[in-house]
């Protein structure tokens, strides 16, 4: 063996010495990592919850957003209704019956927003009043009701209705008594019209001055339509 062969060997051996064995820096280079690894999940732990405000706020956002695209709809929908004969837009909404439910859910939004709303009306605000088949409810007196407050002083009620339901001998009401009924609620009856065959025709005004204690009135059962199951 040459000197130099042995000094070469001797700087090698000298240098691994120094050098820190691979496996032990692999290890503290994991170890070092994975610090880091635990300390950073514990602050994002540690870091509070999203407040409940910013939630909130996300979802009045949304909901506004939703009101644009609803009376978006709403204008469109209207621009084609007043563009186009009946049939077609009888067509318009068979083709796409969701568009009736969306003209409806725009006409809502758009009505929230105006300056005054057509119901309720104020007390003694209209002239007449008119109920053509319109008594459906089994709570029809409240309607009567609510025609009494808004119609004006001498103001006039008009009722049409199926005559069957004013048919004693078939068990509808007696026009009499439905008539006294509407008297007691502060009516004058002015007159009947029976000569049609299938509707009955009542007029009242409404009396000028009213009494300010008011008794209870007993109002006749109106016979309901009802309709062949097929």
């Amino acid at each position: 063996m040459t000197t130099k062969e042995g000094q070469s060997r001797k700087r090698k051996r000298a240098r691994r010495h120094r050098e820190p064995p691979q496996s032990t820096h692999t290890t503290e280079h994991k170890r070092e990592t994975h610090q880091r690894e635990h300390a950073r999940q514990s602050s994002a732990s540690a870091m509070p919850p999203k407040s409940s405000s910013s939630s909130s706020s996300s979802s009045s956002f949304l909901d506004k957003i939703k009101a644009k695209l609803a009376g978006g709809h709403f204008r469109m929908i209207n621009e084609k209704l007043y563009t186009c004969t009946g049939e077609e837009a009888l067509k318009y909404f068979k083709e796409d019956p969701a568009l009736f439910d969306m003209y409806h859910t725009g006409y809502q939004e758009q009505m929230s927003h105006w300056p005054e709303q057509p119901t309720p009306l104020d007390s003694a605000s209209v002239d007449v009043a008119v109920f053509s088949l319109s008594l459906m409810g089994t709570n029809f007196s409240n309607y009567l009701k609510e025609a009494h407050r808004v119609l004006k002083p001498s103001g006039w009620l008009l009722i049409a209705e199926v005559k069957s339901r004013f048919d004693p001998s078939n068990g509808g009401a007696d026009p009499n008594k439905f008539s006294t009924s509407v008297c007691d609620l502060g009516f004058t009856s002015m007159s009947k019209d029976l000569s049609n065959k299938m509707f009955i025709l009542l007029y009242f005004k409404k009396k000028e001055n009213q009494k300010s204690k008011k008794k209870e009135i007993e109002w006749p059962e109106l016979k309901p339509c009802l309709y062949k199951r097929r």
